[in-house]
Order: C-alpha cells, then sequence, then structure tokens
C-alpha cells in the first residue's frame, strides 16, 4: 500500500472495528496505532512525561471524565497502544498494562475482592502467586480456597455465596498442565462466578481464553509476549466495564503500579514477532521432550503435546501448539538434578522463561535456599524435589539437545 487514505485506514486507531478481518501477524505489527498520528514514525513514540498539560479548564475537565487522562501513573500514550493491541489480540474489550505481573494479579484481586469475599483457585500456582494467597490476602480478610481443577466438578462444592472468583494457570507452572477452560467456565458461571485465567505460558498466539469462556485474561508481559529478557510487565484483559473497575481502583489508588513507557515500547517490540517466536519455541520443546522421554537418565517428562502427557487432549483443544515450557525428573532425583544442572554449557541456569535464550532452573534447590531465611518456603502442590524446568529458546535446537546430552551423561 502507498499513500496515506488507505495506509491511514489499515492503522486508524479512533476507529474500534479497524483491523477486522487481518490475520493476527498483521495486527500483532499494527494495530492501533496510526503513523500519521506521530509524525510518520514507523514505531511508536516513547512519552516519558509525569503529567500533561491543557489549552483551558474544559480540556482538562474533559481529560478527567475520560478517566485519569490527566497525570501518567493512569495513562500513557505509549501504554495505551500496547492495551489496545493486546485487547484486540486476545479478543477482549479492553485491557490494561501494569508494571509485573504480580502487579497484575495484585490488581485483579484487591480490585474486585473485599474483605468476607472468597476466592477459588487451582491447587498448584506460580510459587509468588501462592505466597500472596497463603500471606498477603487472608491479612486482608479475603479467603482463599484451593481445589483440584484438573476435575471441573470439585468446583461444585468450592463455591459458595461468597465466592466472587475462580482463577487458575494454564499451562500450569511448573509442571505445563492443562486445566480444560471452558469445563471451568461452565461450572464457575452456572453458579454466577467470573473466572479469571494466567495464559502467561501459551501468550495469545497460542492460547485465548475468552474464546472458551472465560472472562479475565492475566499475562506477564515479562515472559514470551515480550520475549527478549529485557524488561518486566503485566496485563489484564477482558470486558470494557471490568477493566475501567481494574484501572480506576487498581491502578490509580491500591497497587499504582504503572508500566514504564519504555517498557511499553520494548512489549510492543517483542509482540511483532510473537508468532514466529511461538512456532519456534514450540517447535524445539517437543523435539527435545521426545529426546528426554526416550533417554534412559531422565524419570518422567512433561509437555503438554507428547501424546504421553495425561492432559494431551485438552491441550490439541485449546491451544495451537505445546509452548517452550516442559519439565522433567531424573531417576538420580535431586542430587542428580544439581549435578546434571552443574555440567551443562549452553542452557543458562536462571529462572524467569520465554526469552530468546533456553533457561533452566531446579526449584528444590531455589527452595531449599529460601528456606535459610524464610522457614516458611515450600514447594507448590505436586512438584517434587527430582523436576527440573525448562524454558527452550530460539537456539538451534541441535545444540540444545548436545548440551543436555552431554550433561546426563554424567548421572
Amino acid at each position: 500500500m502507498n499513500g496515506s487514505s488507505e495506509q491511514d485506514n489499515v492503522h486508524d486507531h479512533s476507529d474500534p472495528s479497524h483491523g477486522a478481518g487481518l490475520g493476527f501477524d498483521t495486527r500483532a505489527i499494527h494495530y492501533a496505532f496510526d503513523s500519521a498520528a506521530f509524525s510518520r514514525a514507523v514505531q511508536p513514540p516513547v512519552f516519558l512525561t509525569s503529567t500533561y498539560g491543557f489549552e483551558s479548564v474544559v480540556a482538562n475537565d474533559a481529560a478527567a471524565a475520560q478517566g485519569g487522562r490527566l497525570y501518567a501513573r493512569e495513562y500513557n500514550p505509549t501504554t495505551e497502544i500496547l492495551e489496545q493491541r493486546l485487547a484486540n489480540l486476545e479478543g477482549a474489550e479492553a485491557g490494561l498494562v501494569v508494571s509485573t505481573g504480580m502487579a497484575a494479579f495484585g490488581t485483579l484481586i484487591l480490585s474486585l475482592l473485599s474483605q468476607g469475599d472468597e476466592l477459588v483457585v487451582h491447587k498448584t500456582l506460580y510459587s509468588n502467586t501462592v505466597a500472596m494467597v497463603e500471606h498477603g490476602l487472608p491479612r486482608f480478610g479475603i479467603k482463599v480456597v484451593p481445589v483440584d481443577l484438573s476435575e471441573p466438578s470439585n468446583l461444585d462444592a468450592a463455591i459458595t455465596n461468597r465466592t466472587k472468583l475462580v482463577y487458575f494457570e494454564t499451562p500450569v507452572n511448573p509442571l505445563s498442565a492443562i486445566l480444560d477452560i471452558a469445563a471451568i467456565v461452565e461450572r464457575a458461571h452456572a453458579h454466577g462466578v467470573k473466572v479469571a485465567v494466567d495464559s502467561t505460558f501459551a501468550s495469545p498466539a497460542l492460547q485465548r481464553p475468552l474464546e472458551h469462556g472465560a472472562d479475565i485474561v492475566l499475562h506477564s508481559l515479562t515472559k514470551y509476549i515480550n520475549g527478549h529478557g529485557d524488561t518486566l510487565g503485566g496485563a489484564l484483559l477482558g470486558d470494557a466495564e471490568t477493566l475501567h473497575t481494574l484501572h480506576e481502583t487498581g491502578l490509580r489508588y491500591i497497587t499504582g503500579a504503572t508500566l514504564s513507557p519504555h517498557s511499553a515500547f520494548l512489549i510492543l517490540r517483542g509482540l511483532k514477532t510473537l508468532s514466529l517466536r511461538m512456532e519456534r519455541h514450540s517447535a524445539s520443546a517437543l523435539t527435545i521432550a521426545q529426546m528426554l522421554d526416550e533417554h534412559p537418565a531422565v524419570s518422567w517428562v512433561s509437555y503438554p503435546f507428547l501424546e504421553s502427557h495425561p492432559d494431551h487432549v485438552i491441550a490439541r483443544k485449546q491451544m495451537a501448539q505445546g509452548s517452550g515450557m516442559l519439565a522433567f525428573g531424573l531417576h538420580a532425583g535431586f542430587d542428580g538434578a544439581r549435578t546434571m544442572l552443574d555440567h551443562l554449557k549452553l542452557l543458562t541456569r536462571a529462572v524467569s522463561l520465554g526469552d530468546t535464550d533456553s533457561l533452566i532452573y531446579h526449584p528444590a534447590s531455589i527452595t531449599r535456599a529460601r528456606q535459610t531465611i524464610r522457614k516458611d518456603a515450600h514447594m507448590v502442590s505436586g512438584v517434587g524435589e527430582d523436576l527440573v524446568r525448562l524454558s527452550v529458546g530460539l537456539e538451534d535446537v541441535n545444540d540444545l539437545i548436545a548440551d543436555l546430552r552431554q550433561a546426563l551423561q554424567v548421572l
């Protein structure tokens, strides 16, 4: 395309229907950004301002009436583009981006739940979410009810008239178990309860929970959506009314967890290659999972698109590919995992996930180290001391396999 009119129609972020009929990758690159509105810059500018000036009191009043467009904690043009683009890719009406994934969880819970309310969660969660639901929320009078949501019918006994939200991850960190979104939603909605899904392990390129009936989607933008390991971020996506509450209550005066404009710019950059990266992450992870599944030193492997995975059928139903996350255990157990990790030469021993670099870590070692300063630190449900979590990066898969093989040979 050339000239201004046709090009600008594609990028016209004032029209909520723009992008209709365009593919996921096209929208990941172009949605919600009109270059004509920004001096023809191809990339969104980074607005480094803490406040905004207005030509009149009436204009100032109008900005306030639009919901916090007065101050950078609540509004920034760069972060707004990211919010609109993420919402479009997830099929949501609106979005809110915040400083981290944990800030997203805190904003969600502290905005929607009050003293006396109940939150139902899956029995296995990200370790820092576990810390918040076990130690943080009870201090505010919010009761947390852990449930095994791999059997959705368990919700029937867990939900009461005080239950305000059901929250879970899928794939579940760190085992990559898969929960049936549609089945859980059906049970929760039958009781009039909303459902929020952390879809960080999949990203909207592989899974869109709203399409399966979920009400809210949470992402740690730090992971696959940014994809380059150079900034933190979190997102909440869903219906406009709920997102207005999260913005006006959670971000404005409860958490104040604003995402920096530069981080928003970096995440927008990463988003442009999301599909390409997820294809490579997924293909390499499946190849590595198949190798580990046959290796004599490995006792078990958990990867959603392995046919041996207990949730394989559900994964194929609600995910386009298996993502780059896998977990495995060694016959040599705790000590063997530590020995193997110390012999790796290419894979990076590090927490986090979703980077271009392959990252591998041993949760039990981290937990034991934390127990020296926090006696209450413990492994999350279902995670044994032999478990090794691997985030498969974008390196040549043959090089990754060679590194794993040589490290496993010492066992």
